[in-house]
């Protein structure tokens, strides 16, 4: 039997050698300089962060200083809210929303986007990781000074450095910075601050001391064909006056439209493969031909596209004054890319280079649509849930164009509430737990007539003399509408206020109940007056969703009541009171009766075995103390006297639960 000598080892590639290895590895690194890259852990994720707890953001903020934090005492602050206010405590009112905006405006130049401190081709990666969060740190901090300190609210905006890092990789290697933004709130969605950012940004990689860059902006709006022609002169008098550059575009038009052709190619194709044994090659190709179709959809008659891009949601309007304003039109996608090359800065040079296109902004304004689009079909992943996209990614749209898709930043802003960002879509849906704000909002800027007629509701409101303003509440619109559609909570019966929540509020940001916010100093319903008459007209007809899910014959059913001369001011159940008390045949028989009673069920349920309580008859005629005793010693007597009592109990079946409802 062989044995292995002591000193002979028997494994030589084990854990020993491995970290061997490792220390070698790491120490090869160490000389060597990243000087393009900066990213040391490779397991870190591109996690999208705009929310943290407390204890979160404290950890993160440990990580990104490298230093060790110890425990403070901080003061203690009691917030009592008030219960007597029937406001909306998450929203402002008119004078608070006033001051706030006032206040913003004076400090909008310290509401900044972190800046890529200057970098140098010499620096180690290490360097430039220390000094890049460094700098991402101090911005931080400034943004809780104005939160803390000042007291602003802002936007839940995107903490985690590694996002901010695919920001400056895409506008350093762009020629044109393109800013998409959202139709119906442009300057929710545009930042400013990101403007000067792109033309702060020195020579062709970013790099400190290499002269003063050539960059440009492009603000895109995207959507458009949600507003009307007035709707997108005005905007555009608003951008010529401050010098912005800007398009109008819609990425569902143009997607829209390149179906349709390629549905019409396909039966042609088909037709001709009937005819002739010999088929000619099919328009759509796989792989490498797939460029190809956008060329050829590019090379199509331009009347064809015009014609085609007419039909959106406001058609009627492109024939009027407005429509055939140049400034107002919605570009078709060649228009497009020839506006890129129009706006992009001179790149004649040996050798030539090609134009880059960074696309920048919000989640869910339609990024990877507005590419698809320009490609002609799907080549970037789309989803309704904001934050989609997770690294940028750089797609040859020509033989002169590459177009670089960054992923969806929330850019830090002033905000008055939560809700406004989760009506213009930043926030998603699913994850919300507070919806009586953004609901409000809806019901706000929303007419009480669009709502009735888009879901065939009828809201119940409350008016001056039940307390009420006359305008629909949240409350309102979501027990209407969870009613309507039979949202119910298990086990209660009582309407799911939650989830119709979820279900208009997706409505609203999905363009179903639309609202378009205006320029500053126009009013609101004089800016979509239009959309709202259009909006009626699509509703005319539809069908009205009940009110009650309470049956007629239950005991908590309240009739309507008809138009009656005596108060038509009053609300709904004040009415149906009146008509029931000043009834001509002078009787009250619709009120509830007791069940099983002497007289068959036709008693009222009201007590009479003292005097006091037969004072009046069932019909409310007075009675003397006489009269009133009998009755008393009558219905006594009754009681007593009844007979034999045998026990008998009735059969158990099963009941539903929730009596009187359907």
């Amino acid at each position: 039997m062989h044995h292995v000598p002591t000193n002979q080892d028997p494994n030589p590639s084990g854990l020993g050698r491995a970290i061997i290895n490792r220390k070698i590895k790491d120490a090869r690194h160490m000389q060597e300089s990243g000087l393009y890259t900066t990213d040391l852990d490779p397991t870190s994720r591109l996690k999208s962060v705009t929310q943290e707890k407390d204890l979160d953001e404290f950890f993160s903020t440990a990580q990104l200083a490298g230093t060790e934090f110890t425990a403070e005492r901080n003061n203690v602050k009691i917030i009592q809210s008030s219960t007597g206010s029937s406001r909306n405590p998450y929203l402002l009112s008119e004078q608070e929303e006033k001051i706030t905006l006032l206040r913003q405006r004076e400090n909008k130049g310290r509401l900044r986007v972190p800046r890529r401190p200057d970098w140098k081709k010499g620096m180690t990666t290490a360097q430039l990781d220390r000094q890049e969060k460094d700098a991402f740190l101090e911005w931080r901090r400034g943004l809780a000074g104005l939160q803390e300190q000042d007291g602003f609210l802002l936007t839940p905006f995107e903490r985690n450095i590694e996002v901010w890092r695919q920001l400056w990789r895409v506008v350093e290697r762009s020629h044109l910075v393109v800013q998409i933004v959202d139709a119906r709130n442009p300057l929710r969605f545009r930042c400013e601050d990101l403007e000067s950012y792109v033309l702060d940004i020195e020579g062709s990689e970013g790099e400190s001391g290499s002269g003063k860059g050539k960059r440009r902006n492009l603000l895109l709006i995207n959507k458009a064909d949600l507003l009307t022609a007035r709707q997108r002169r005005l905007w555009a008098d608003y951008f010529d006056t401050h010098g912005i550059t800007y398009a109008f575009f819609s990425a569902a038009n143009a997607a829209a439209i390149q179906q349709a052709r390629r549905d019409a190619l396909d039966v042609a194709g088909s037709n001709d493969q009937d005819i002739s044994s010999e088929s000619e090659p099919k328009y759509v190709a796989e792989g490498a031909d797939e460029p190809d179709l956008v060329e050829d959809d590019a090379s199509e008659s331009e009347s064809d596209a015009s014609e085609s891009e007419d039909e959106h949601y406001f058609s009627a309007e492109e024939d009027t004054t407005d429509g055939q304003d140049p400034r107002a039109r919605v570009l078709s996608v060649l228009e497009l890319e020839e506006l890129f090359i129009k706006s992009s800065p001179d790149l004649t040079g040996n050798p030539p280079s090609k134009l880059v296109v960074g696309l920048v902004g919000y989640p869910n304004v339609g990024k990877s649509s507005t590419i698809n689009s320009l490609l002609g079909e799907k080549k970037v992943s789309v989803s309704s849930t904001p934050g989609k996209t997770k690294h940028f990614q750089t797609i040859h749209l020509s033989d002169h164009i590459v177009l670089c898709d960054c992923p969806g930043l929330v850019f830090p802003q002033f905000a008055t509430t939560r809700a406004d960002l989760v009506c213009d879509g930043v926030l998603p849906i699913d994850q919300l737990r507070e919806y009586t704000g953004p609901v409000s909002l809806v019901a706000d800027r929303i007419p009480k007539e669009i709502l009735e007629a888009v879901y065939g509701l009828s809201i119940k409101t409350q008016n001056t003399d039940e307390g009420g303003d006359g305008k629909v509440k949240a409350e309102d619109l979501l027990i209407a509408y969870a009613i309507g559609r039979g949202f119910m909570r298990s086990g209660q019966g009582n309407p799911d206020e939650a989830r119709a929540a979820r279900y208009i509020l997706k409505d609203y940001v999905n363009a179903k109940i639309l609202y378009s916010h205006p320029p500053p100093g126009i009013s609101s319903d004089a800016f979509n007056e239009k959309a709202y008459q259009l909006a009626m007209t699509r509703a005319a007809e539809k069908k009205h969703a009940p009110t009650t899910r309470v049956g007629k014959n239950a005991d908590t059913f309240v009739a309507f009541a008809p138009n009656s001369a005596i108060n038509k001011q009053g609300g709904l159940k004040t009415q149906s009171l009146d008509n029931n008390f000043f009834d001509n045949q002078g009787s009250l028989l619709s009120r509830p009766l007791v069940q099983g009673s002497l007289r068959n069920g036709s008693e009222f349920s009201r007590g009479k075995a003292f005097p006091h309580q037969n004072s009046v008859t069932n019909d409310g005629t007075p009675l003397d103390a006489r009269q009133a005793r009998l009755l008393a010693l009558t219905g006594v007597a009754n009681e007593v006297g009844k007979g034999k009592k045998h026990h008998k109990k009735t059969k158990r079946v099963k009941q539903r639960s929730g009596k009187g409802y359907d």
